[in-house]
């Protein structure tokens, strides 16, 4: 793991969202979530990135939008009723990420959590921050903040303010 804190280091447990996107399941810290609003139409932006969908109007706000399913590289992507967009605030800025669906919060114990494997230089796991075990589920940890004020989502900045 390469965060500054251990997962689960915060006394009792971490408090963690959890969404889908296809047929995983993925989490991140709570404290990040500012709403969760179903999907709606975007205003696209020329010249993006094809993971930005655009920009909403959120109470006079505009906020870049983010397709995870795109981001990941997770096959077709179908927007329908259980479609959401968790709005994340994040480095002091309001973005939005669209997911399948999302599930619940949880708490997962320093326990629960376990280091993200190493893939070799096949795989990005940079924005990983370990695996959670719930029962017989297993969860992906996305270090959202890392994620979303990476070198290449600069972009996302870049949308929301060619407005």
């Amino acid at each position: 793991m390469q965060s500054d804190q251990e997962p689960g280091a915060a006394g009792s447990g971490r408090e963690l969202l959890t969404f889908t996107l296809g047929a995983e399941e993925y989490a991140i810290d709570i404290l990040k979530v500012q709403e969760i609003r179903g999907y709606d139409a975007v205003t696209s932006i020329a010249n993006t990135a094809e993971f930005i969908k655009g920009v909403i109007n959120l109470r006079g706000s505009i906020v870049p939008i983010v397709d995870m399913r795109i981001k990941f590289r997770l096959g077709r992507v179908s927007y329908d009723e259980t479609t959401v967009v968790i709005i994340l605030n994040v480095a002091n800025r309001v973005v939005g990420m669209v997911v399948d669906g999302v599930s619940d919060v949880l708490t997962l114990k320093a326990e629960q959590i376990k280091p993200a494997p190493e893939f070799g230089a096949g795989m990005d796991t940079r924005y990983l921050q370990g695996l959670g075990t719930v029962d017989e589920r297993m969860l992906i940890l996305v270090d959202i903040e890392k994620l979303m004020t990476s070198r290449e989502m600069e972009l996302v900045e870049a949308a929301g303010m060619n407005i």
